[in-house]
């Protein structure tokens, strides 16, 4: 595929020959029992059998529309059957997804959509009084298909063919692409192989210990890479076990559906594992059935990960990793100190790590760095971004991730912040420079500065610096998310606080300095702030 980047010769026989790397494909992760539930869905609850005949019929339905191997579709559906369906008839034809969150919008779509060079768009028809459809009209793709009331467009439901086989694709093939968090503006494209992807799923469904009798509650979006594969839907299907996916993370929506389906695993972002932490308080259900919470997408501090046991009632596993590669899980065995102080160990023992300084060099042992790594599992390259994969990768490929780590003795990693000038809220990145450009189409701003702010829920809020031309009328902090809903910005990137100032702080060499701006906005007095998006 133009665009991709492989791994070198000698890693992949290397990977063959010790067994990381095998013929397995994505399309081939079904293998419970045909009488056993595999997904629960609302209403809908399907067994293996149910679900292996859907995929295959609309795999037969998307190759008479002409979808073939090779081609690239964005799919941005929300926790349903139709999601789980299209992503398995996708992968089966060859045709990989492009994973875009019900929360993007118009400007992230269409990016995606013509970096991708998408064929197809397969969305649902409505998310509260946003109509996918409506942005749909304006994207440069052959073929819309709809999951719901379609309109002038197929419904996803009449995309359907008798079986037939399939000249699928190789295992070195891009299966799937996950998005970037993006630092320097709108997502970057993340190439999944089918062999690479298939490891990530299967090893972390065997380290978590997941087998026929687990039962995964999904409240995180099902296309991030937490929900998807770590281990995930995937890593449950590959396992024999159950998927039953919820509409969000809330109390009210999760806690009945653990009692209901007796789930036994659920993966959740720091938000909303401390909200269950202080829901057990008022709500009523009988989630004793839950055995294991993990935390991940940020980290999650070790006070609030001690109390899991206590509250809850299951054991917690903290979750370091990215969509580009490298997992990193705490034991299930652990010690109780490694587990709610760190972030875990790497996943393979085929991952190769390094923390260095500003310089590049190896740190000494238990010292802060910015952590590098590179593996099986782990990118090469973000799909045609060559200006970007020269900084983001070294001459012998390890990936920099921009996070700052130490490691113990233990192989154990401790995060301790990043370098990439990225604001993680509650486990949704944001490019500050992405929002930054929004901003500044205002006509009342001159110049924006974006940064991230500690914050005890979220991890961090985001704060928008501003300073504003004279002869407009000032902003409020409402008017700028009204501003920014109308140029197509996912609710989730608006700013949480509002600051003027009449210039920016300084560096040396005269670029903004943000570090002395996160300062001034933590230490500040009660801010002008909204709650939520």
């Amino acid at each position: 595929m133009d665009g991709f980047t492989p791994w070198p010769a000698d890693l992949e026989a290397r990977y063959k020959a010790e067994g990381y790397w095998t013929d397995r494909l994505l399309g081939d992760v079904l293998r419970g029992a045909p009488a056993h539930t595999a997904l629960v869905a609302g209403a809908d609850r399907l067994t293996y059998a149910d679900l292996d005949d859907r995929a295959a019929r609309t795999a037969a339905g998307l190759l008479r529309l002409g979808i073939r191997r090779g081609d690239r579709v964005v799919v941005q559906l929300p926790n349903t059957v139709g999601f789980v369906v299209t992503f398995l008839a996708l992968v089966r034809i060859g045709a990989a997804p492009v994973l875009a969150l019900p929360a993007h919008r118009a400007s992230e779509i269409r990016h995606l959509c013509e970096l991708a060079e998408a064929r197809a768009y397969i969305c649902a028809d409505r998310d509260g009084d946003f109509d996918y459809r409506a942005m749909a009209r304006e994207l440069p793709v052959e073929h819309v298909i709809v999951d719901g009331e379609a309109e002038e467009f197929p419904p996803l439901a009449s995309v359907d063919a008798e079986p037939a086989p399939i000249d699928g694709p190789a295992p070195s093939d891009v299966g799937v692409f996950l998005l970037s968090g993006g630092t320097t503006g709108l997502p970057k494209l993340i190439p999944r192989t089918h062999r690479d992807y298939v490891y990530n799923l299967e090893a972390s469904a065997e380290l978590c210990g997941f087998t026929s009798s687990t039962v995964y509650l999904v409240v995180l979006p099902a296309a991030h890479n937490f929900a998807l594969a770590c281990p995930g839907i995937l890593g449950v299907f590959a396992a024999g076990g159950t998927v039953v996916l919820a509409p969000s993370g809330s109390p009210d929506e999760a806690f009945p559906l653990i009692e209901r389906e007796r789930a036994t695993v659920c993966a959740v972002v720091p938000p909303i594992a401390l909200l269950w932490l202080d829901a057990v308080t008022w709500q009523d259900e009988d989630i004793s059935s839950l055995r294991l919470l993990q935390v991940g997408g940020a980290k999650f501090a070790a006070e609030r990960a001690a109390e899991v046991p206590g509250v809850l009632g299951c054991a917690v596993q903290q979750v370091f990793g990215m969509a580009e590669g490298l997992l990193n899980y705490t034991r299930l065995d652990d010690p109780e100190d490694l587990i709610e102080r760190t972030q875990g160990r790497p996943l393979s023992p085929a991952d190769e790590i390094r923390i260095v300084d500003a310089d590049g060099k190896q740190v000494a042992p238990g010292e802060m760095g910015e952590l590098l790594t590179r593996g099986p599992y782990t990118l090469r390259g973000y799909y045609r971004a060559p200006e970007h994969n020269a900084r983001s990768f070294t001459p012998d490929g390890f990936y920099r991730t921009g996070d700052l780590v130490k490691e113990l003795p233990s192989g154990h990693l401790i995060v301790e912040g990043r370098e990439k000038d990225q604001i993680n809220r509650g486990g949704d990145k944001i490019s500050a420079e992405e929002l930054e450009n929004h901003l500044l189409a205002h006509p009342a701003i001159h110049d924006a500065a974006v940064v991230g702010v500690p914050d005890p829920t979220m991890g961090e809020r985001t704060c928008a610096f501003l300073i504003l031309r004279e002869a407009e009328k000032p902003p409020t902090l409402r008017d700028l998310k009204d501003f920014l809903r109308t140029r197509g910005v996912a609710a989730y990137k608006f700013p949480d606080r509002l600051e003027t100032v009449s210039e920016f702080p300084r560096t040396p060499v005269g670029k903004i300095s943000k570090k002395t701006l996160t300062a001034r906005a933590t230490a500040a007095l009660p801010p002008q702030c909204a709650t939520g998006p």
